[in-house]
């Protein structure tokens, strides 16, 4: 049975302070604009939540004693007490919201079966459900990630660009399914005269403000807000002559609240080796004595609070959702 969030949660939770940072930039990117006029009746190929469980952030060493302090700082962060039910159940209430606010915009969305159960896609594979992926982020910074699918949905596919690994999607087998999916959806959208629509959203706990510029002694700052990160989530629209309206979040949707309890994991003997290290270091350099820049490493543990954490991550979804949307109804 699907787990509902408590009234409780929710009350909490609209109570809560929500925005779209970083408003100097523009919310969205959008290519082919033209591609998404005169769609009206639209299937949905994909939709796909992924969540951020373990981020490494580093910020390149500035000064110190000429030049000697530094090294990169470090943040290392992990995220548990997630559990997959509540992934699915975010997945799904996503989803659901998704279809909603579609419906509302006046766009005509088919069941499923009519997608999945044609022969376009006789030949395409799920990819493994739940799937684990690296993800590159912004410069310096990298993490983990497990993407969900929403229950409604018989298959997780991807086309090109609703990943960003390390190193490509992690094998020939895995890029073979996302050209496959790609493929089989714009036959589909051909064959049947409606616009297919891939979502992709990745969620980060810590709400890092990458490349980061915050304390720990010039590092960076982690926090404990949720938001679905930019760059990474967008809608595509591929329109029934196989060309793609792509609506991309560059200012991460943020919603601000108490949803981890954060702990400094790093243990006493990491702190005191690199406080050394540092230091001898800085003699050295006084010493013109070239020694390794060792820099700080932090590791921070955050410990998800299941009502408020699934709640937080519905609702970031949700104006995810009416930000996409209202776009693409905009571009119709």
């Amino acid at each position: 049975m699907k787990r509902l969030l408590s009234g409780i949660a929710m009350v909490a939770l609209l109570a809560q302070p929500i925005a779209v940072a970083a408003k100097e930039k523009e919310p969205v990117k959008i290519a082919g604009p033209s591609n998404a006029k005169g769609v009206t009746t639209v299937a949905i190929g994909a939709f796909n939540v992924g969540f951020i469980f373990e981020s490494t952030d580093s910020k390149a060493a500035t000064g110190g004693l000429m030049g000697a302090f530094g090294g990169a700082t470090k943040a290392k962060s992990e995220l548990v007490g997630v559990t997959p039910s509540m992934m699915q159940s975010i997945a799904d209430a996503a989803y659901a919201d998704f279809v909603g606010q579609l419906s509302a915009q006046g766009y005509a969305v088919q069941q499923p079966d009519a997608l999945f159960g044609h022969s376009a896609l006789a030949k395409t594979k799920s990819l493994g459900v739940p799937l684990e992926l690296s993800v590159q982020l912004e410069k310096g910074s990298k993490g983990k990630a497990t993407y969900f699918k929403p229950s409604a949905l018989p298959s997780l596919l991807m086309i090109p660009g609703d990943h960003s690994g390390g190193g490509g999607f992690g094998g020939i087998g895995m890029n073979m399914s996302i050209g496959q999916a790609s493929m089989a959806l714009a036959n589909y959208a051909r064959d049947a005269g409606v616009g297919v629509i891939d979502v992709t959203y990745l969620i980060d706990f810590s709400n890092q403000k990458r490349p980061g510029a915050f304390s720990f002694g010039g590092g960076i700052e982690v926090n404990s807000g949720l938001s679905v990160t930019a760059d990474y989530s967008r809608v595509t629209l591929i329109a029934p002559n196989g060309k793609q309206s792509i609506i991309t979040v560059k200012a991460p949707v943020a919603v601000e609240g108490e949803f981890v309890e954060k702990a400094n994991a790093s243990t006493g003997t990491e702190k005191a080796v690199q406080s050394t290290a540092n230091v001898v270091g800085g003699f050295a350099a006084a010493a013109n004595i070239g020694l390794p820049r060792f820099g700080k490493t932090r590791k921070f543990q955050f410990t998800a609070k299941p009502e408020a954490y699934e709640a937080g991550a519905v609702k970031a979804a949700s104006l995810a959702n009416t930000l996409l949307v209202g776009r693409l109804g905009a571009l119709r």
